[in-house]
């Protein structure tokens, strides 16, 4: 009992390993592994920060998209401007005494807290006196925070930073002091917020931290944001928070009143001052330093920094992007893929932008359509060369427009094994074998390649495709893989083809070896199974069944009746009226124990019989309209007309009427029209009285005897 467990587990597992081996070698293994390893590959170099330049691009386009919005902090900036310059008419640095003025204005307004975004960490250039005037209007005012400087020197061996704190004199009375640093990008645009810096094995407090802390005491009610750094969520370009002159605050035209209970932040607004830095709506670099610490306030109050999602979630929607670029390649055409692609790109951009407004949430952004469009172009590429490789080889079989066609329809063709009408031909040189002894081995390969390559072309101008060669002969199917309506009519014009396209190559052939080239072709529609068929090893495009041995037999038969085409009665069913066909009889073929019925096909034009040139009215109907017509030509098996004001279809019966003379009654014949071009035509008698057969050939004899006197009296 335990043997026979161990036995079938050991089969299941066979069987789940060969499943697996399977799967990793279909087509469907192959694309997950292609989309995975390219989103793997834009995973990595976004994780390697290669692509962060496009990143902090379409940061700052997300904040253009979105636009500006109102502050909800009340904050007020005291511009130290051009204006102000201009009204004081005095160089800068000012007198520190006139910022005390200032202080003094401001804190009878009673405001949370006063930021001076100005360094005072060198004494004034106007004594003493000046910095204890300002440190005295600091102490009054109580809630005052000062700006500080981190100063960093890079030397080879070591790195010095430095704070460069206000005054003593100054900071004394101050309520705190901190650095107003900005943390750049390597594009030098100010995105974070640092609100603590380390100096000396302490976290120092940053100038932004120190007035929140502040107003939170003094009232205005904020929200706690996590972390020490973070994106500041820029409510706008310059002047998003209300702009108020120095000179005005110092002149009185401002009130006091304006400051109540708001943050009031007091800084150079002035480029000539250099306290400007670039930011996502500043991105020309114009942005002063003091309105970027109001939206560095705003964020923190508000509780909105901008949250960057993290690096593993760029990594899974860069590898989804990948598997879906080359998915959705390979499921449809390039154009509409390339059209799920750009709405992908698209949906996911609105998703992020949504997310970036209302979720406060930057997703990498450049991922997910790289992979996209990379894994769109691998497909693309891939596909292209997998079909130059289907191409070459169904062309081996196809013909180059139903090569094109499959290839165009991969999902609608079914090249697997199944059973379908069709029609085969089959067709052998006469005698090859034999004649094939005068030829030494390389003229026989030398003259097959011309003669299967000839032949080939005009399967193939039919639409029909090459199954096999089998030395001389070749066999070729219609009606697959692609629908032909007509597919035995194509079969068979194929076969006429092949008489007139071998006639100059026997004429070569009996020039150089002797004897004649003659080309035997078989035909016969009806069901077979039709696909790739064949070993695991080697499989082949080919048709089995009756349909196809009885074919093969009409071929063999062919010498037997001294015809070049031999059709089956149900090609002959299918062709009927088409072209000139003879009943040969019924014969039993090998593998039948029921007689076939079989039919010859004529050429177009085959008049073997002697013509004469003979100018007379004849009139053609087709049992609903006659018209008249010119007489070219005569023999006693057809007639060449001209001047035929009707067209009618190769192979249509119609009745002619003609008067000859001499003959007391008109010729009355059914013929079949074989050719057309124009205004002229050729048909061939195919049912016609003994006694008008005989009055057509004394005509003919009579002229062609003229002919000859004229031409002797010519000589």
């Amino acid at each position: 009992m335990r043997n026979t467990e161990g036995r079938f587990l050991s089969g299941r597992w066979r069987r789940l390993g060969g499943s697996a081996r399977r799967w990793v070698q279909s087509k469907t293994a192959r694309l997950w592994l292609l989309g995975t390893c390219l989103g793997l590959a834009v995973a990595t170099v976004s994780f390697l920060g290669l692509l962060e330049g496009l990143e902090r691009w379409s940061l700052n386009t997300q904040f253009h998209l979105r636009g500006p919005r109102a502050p909800q902090t009340p904050i007020v900036i005291v511009s130290i401007d051009e204006d102000s310059f201009d009204e004081l008419n005095l160089p800068w640095p000012w007198p520190r005494a006139l910022h005390g003025q200032l202080l003094d204005t401001v804190s009878q307004g009673r405001p949370a807290v006063i930021g001076l975004d100005i360094l005072f960490a060198e004494p004034s250039s106007y004594g003493p006196e000046d910095d204890l005037a300002l440190g005295e209007a600091v102490g009054r005012a109580g809630n005052v925070v000062l700006a500080a400087a981190l100063t960093v020197v890079r030397e080879s061996f070591y790195t010095k930073v430095d704070l460069n704190p206000p005054l003593k004199a100054i900071r004394e009375g101050a309520a705190g002091f901190g650095p107003v640093n900005f943390v750049a990008d390597d594009d030098a645009f100010v995105r974070w917020a640092q609100v603590t810096r380390p100096h000396q094995g302490q976290e120092l407090p940053h100038f932004d931290l120190q007035l929140y802390r502040l107003a939170m005491k003094a009232g205005i009610q904020g929200r706690r944001v996590e972390g020490s750094s973070f994106l500041v969520n820029y409510r706008g370009g310059r002047r998003t928070f209300p702009w108020v002159p120095y000179y005005r605050v110092l002149n009185g035209e401002i009130g006091p009143e304006v400051f109540a209970g708001k943050i009031v932040l007091v800084g150079p607004t002035s480029p000539v001052l250099h306290d400007v830095f670039p930011t996502p709506f500043a991105t020309q670099g114009d942005m002063p330093g003091v309105e970027i610490h109001a939206n560095v306030l705003e964020t923190l109050f508000q509780g909105i920094p901008i949250r960057r999602a993290p690096w593993l979630v760029a990594g899974v929607l860069a590898l989804a992007g990948g598997i879906l670029g080359v998915w959705a390649t390979n499921l449809m055409r390039p154009l509409h893929a390339l059209g799920v692609v750009v709405a992908a790109t698209a949906a996911f951009g609105g998703a992020s932008f949504a997310l970036f407004v209302w979720g406060q949430l930057w997703l990498d952004v450049v991922p997910v359509p790289a992979s996209l469009l990379l894994g769109y172009g691998a497909a693309v590429v891939n596909n292209f060369i997998q079909e130059q490789r289907e191409k070459r080889r169904l062309s081996r079989f196809f013909s180059p427009a139903v090569v094109k066609e499959i290839i165009r329809h991969k999902d609608d063709v079914n090249l697997g094994s199944t059973r379908r009408r069709m029609t085969v031909l089959f067709s052998d040189i006469r005698g090859f074998t034999s004649m094939s002894e005068k030829m030494s081995p390389e003229e026989v390969v030398t003259f097959l390649r011309e003669y299967l390559t000839v032949m080939t072309e005009v399967v193939f101008k039919y639409g029909g495709t090459v199954d096999k060669y089998i030395g001389d002969a070749i066999m070729a199917l219609y009606n697959v893989p692609l629908d032909q309506a007509d597919h035995a009519e194509r079969a068979v014009r194929t076969a006429l083809e092949f008489q007139a396209r071998l006639r100059p190559l026997a004429a070569r052939f009996q020039a150089k070896y002797g004897g004649d080239l003659r080309c035997g072709v078989g035909i016969n529609t009806g069901d077979a199974v039709v696909g790739t068929i064949g070993a695991e090893q080697r499989l082949e495009y080919t048709a089995i069944g009756d349909t196809i041995n009885l074919g093969s037999r009409l071929e063999g038969i062919t010498k037997d009746f001294e015809v070049s085409i031999v059709i089956s009665e149900s090609t002959y069913e299918e062709v009927r009226g088409r072209f000139l066909t003879r009943y040969l009889g019924e014969v039993k073929v090998k593998g039948k124990e029921v007689a076939v019925k079989i039919y010859g096909v004529a050429e177009a034009d085959s008049r073997k019989e002697p013509r004469v040139p003979v100018e007379m009215p004849v009139m053609i109907s087709d049992g609903e309209i006659s018209v008249f017509a010119s007489l070219s030509d005569l023999s006693r098996s057809g007639m060449a007309v001209r001047s035929l004001p009707k067209q009618f279809a190769e192979g249509q019966i119609v009745e002619v009427r003609l008067e000859l003379p001499g003959h007391a009654e008109p010729i009355a014949a059914k013929a079949q029209l074989v050719w057309s071009m124009e205004d002229r035509a050729g048909l061939l008698f195919s049912d016609i009285a003994p006694a008008h057969q005989a009055a057509i050939d004394e005509l003919v004899a009579r002229l062609r005897a003229a002919l000859e006197a004229r031409k002797r009296e010519t000589r």
